[in-house]
């Protein structure tokens, strides 16, 4: 028999007969080590733990400690019961695409007399539990691409899955009469699914394309261990308590529907108002740093695109250019840039006007595929905090460090605290992607690690993540949900100037390139709201909160005229407040406004009348506290002006 070389992680080498197992291998090493052994990798590639291996190569033994692969192996596993359990309780169930990854696992499902509901998980858990109890031998056999499709012609997306699949032979499981394919590795046994919990329901677009039906995905997810999942339970009681898109709609602040337009927010009052709060804050702190605010149009001559390289290299995110008929080619911008480097070509610039310093809250739009869109963290339009700087090369280094002063402080108003650097830089070898320009580069890339180091900042270095026109600096935040989040960024440019022939007249009389800094402080509106929803828990402080004070008249005929003389000293100090004064009890009335996370509850009955006080309940906060009405529409103000910090 042929023999077939297998290298060990410990780069030791052993020699083994051809179609030898996974498992066979795993028991060679040792008897415990068969015992634990769930998959392997062969290759870097994960794969069955009865699977023959044919070939020399490198091979890792997964036991149940090697986390990620033998996990998502457990997944795969609790997705193929799942199947099998779903398929007992809806005969007519059609299967779509599925994953198991680091979060878990879904899979896509249809069924025309009624798609599967939040309400059915538990019974389908309850049946995945017996079959599990079964412990039936899953079978895994190759099959014809064929006889596959013969199998499930009854089935449209199963049929695509597999006419997509080149192979002739197809890896496939059955467990008792359901049988399904797909899966890199599944457990050798029943018997090591025992910590699984179906999630949520959701729909999803089949392969993604909103043209496609619209499938009811079901997620999952399953450990080794109880502790485990109880600790990612959890954590995603945390993430649920936190998502933007849940509180978003019980705070009624926003709304996104597919219907009138996918990817398209519309904001309701209260998420106007915040909205709102942040782009005053965010002009007036740009205009005191001493930014020039501007608005441009939302559409620009698509030349202008092509001078930009936005064109070349980002066209597959733009929407198609808008025919006028004459010759023109208009486009929705997917940036702010050109319209800003039009700004200040519009005169001939001096060196003495450097650096020139243009912002606005910009209106963009991109292309994003529907199943990429979410809430208002992915969108397809948004409007950007946006600003371009015009410097001489000498000013970079200094600019640099301002603009980055300019975030610390922003951050410190809204009391953002982690977050890291990141140092993008692009890949030498990627011409297609990158302007081509290895002096740009180098010089560029050079010039903001050393502006970072002269700072003393720490921050990591990223190949290959760069704009395709410049080396830049972002700043990295984790949502709720656990993804990595842009921020702020700054971005150095050499190509645009060069590309739309800008110049500045310098001390010698003669003309010369200026650099161009791009950068963003709060990113998109829409993007930084979602931030600071998941980040305050949509307990807004009191500066941004939509509504600061709730009034309660205990009785609205006895006390109104009270309620309203208080509000009218609360607007008149452009505090936002409003009186409740519905006809529902007081303490049904009060626990809507500690719902609602309202800083602050103002209630008043005859004793505040007698006393000119109000009864004050913060949000948070069991016990209420009686205060003199100067006071307290004082102390409201000051909670608003020292941006709600409480260490004053």
């Amino acid at each position: 028999m042929s023999k077939i070389k297998l290298q060990f992680p410990d780069d030791s080498v052993k020699e083994f007969d051809q179609g030898t197992t996974v498992l066979e291998v795993a028991k060679s090493i040792s008897t415990s080590l068969g015992k634990k052994a769930v998959a392997g990798k062969v290759n870097g590639i994960l794969v069955d733990i009865e699977s023959a291996i044919k070939q020399d190569g490198k091979i890792e033994i997964l036991s149940q400690d090697d986390n990620k692969d033998s996990l998502i192996t457990l997944r795969n596993t609790a997705s193929l019961v799942f199947g099998a359990a779903a398929k007992e309780i809806k005969k007519d169930l059609h299967f779509g695409e599925k994953q198991s990854n680091d979060d878990g696992f879904y899979v896509d499902t249809d069924d025309k007399e009624g798609q599967i509901s939040v309400d059915e998980l538990e019974d389908i858990e309850k049946s995945m539990e017996k079959i599990i109890k079964k412990n039936d031998k899953i079978e895994r056999t190759l099959m014809d691409k064929s006889e596959l499709v013969e199998m499930f012609k009854d089935d449209p997306y199963k049929s695509s899955l597999i006419e997509a699949i080149e192979s002739v032979q197809i890896p496939v499981y059955k467990l008792d009469n359901f049988v399904d394919f797909g899966y890199k590795a599944v457990l050798p046994s029943l018997s090591g699914l025992k910590h699984f919990k179906l999630l949520s329901v959701a729909g999803a677009y089949w392969q993604g394309k909103s043209s496609n039906p619209m499938l009811q995905r079901i997620y999952g997810t399953a450990f080794f261990n109880q502790d485990d999942l109880d600790a990612d339970m959890k954590r995603r009681a945390e993430i649920k308590e936190r998502d933007h898109r849940t509180l978003g709609r019980d705070l009624d602040l926003f709304f996104v529907d597919p219907e009138v337009g996918a990817g398209l927010p519309y904001w309701m009052p209260n998420g106007a108002t915040i909205r709102r709060v942040i782009e005053r804050y965010i002009i007036d702190k740009e205009v005191a740093w001493g930014y020039q605010h501007v608005y441009t149009p939302i559409l620009m001559n698509l030349n202008a695109y092509k001078t930009s390289g936005h064109w070349q290299h980002y066209r597959e995110d733009m929407f198609p250019p808008m025919d006028m008929g004459d010759g023109e080619m208009l486009e929705l911008r997917p940036m702010n840039c050109p319209s800003h480097i039009q700004i200040y070509k519009h005169h001939i610039r001096s060196y003495r006007e450097l650096p020139v310093r243009i912002a606005e809250l910009g209106m963009m739009h991109r292309y994003e595929k529907s199943g990429a869109l979410s809430g208002l963290q992915r969108v397809r339009e948004m409007t950007l905090n946006d600003g371009h700087t015009f410097v001489a090369l000498d000013q970079i280094q200094e600019e640099f460090k301002r603009t980055l002063q300019l975030m610390v402080e922003v951050y410190k108003d809204f009391d953002i605290t982690d977050y890291s650097f990141r140092l993008s830089y692009r890949d030498p070898a990627n011409t297609e992607k990158y302007f081509d320009d290895d002096e740009m580069w180098n010089r560029s890339q050079s010039m903001l690690k050393g502006a970072m180091d002269d700072l003393g900042l720490d921050y990591y270095e990223a190949e290959g993540e760069a704009a395709f026109y410049g080396p830049k600096l972002d700043v990295q935040t984790k949502t709720a949900l656990g993804n990595d989040e842009t921020l702020s960024t700054i971005q150095l440019d050499f190509m645009q100037p060069e590309q739309f022939k800008l110049t500045y007249v310098g001390s010698d009389g003669e003309e010369h390139r200026p650099v161009m800094i791009h950068r963003g402080i709060v990113s998109t509106m829409e993007r930084f709201i979602a931030y600071l929803i998941e980040m305050y828990k949509g307990a807004f402080p009191t500066w941004l909160a939509p509504m600061q004070v709730k009034i309660i008249p205990v009785n609205k005929e006895i006390h109104g005229e009270y309620a309203k003389n208080l509000l009218a000293e609360l607007r008149a100090k452009n505090i936002r407040a409003e009186i409740d004064d519905r006809d529902e009890k007081m303490n049904y009335k009060i626990r809507d406004a500690q719902t609602m996370k309202v800083p602050y509850t103002a209630v008043v009955g005859d004793q505040e009348m007698a006393d000119a006080t109000v009864s004050v309940r913060k949000y948070g906060e069991e016990d209420s506290n009686s205060e003199n009405v100067a006071m307290f529409v004082g102390s409201v103000k000051a909670d608003i002006n020292n941006f709600s910090r409480r260490n004053g």
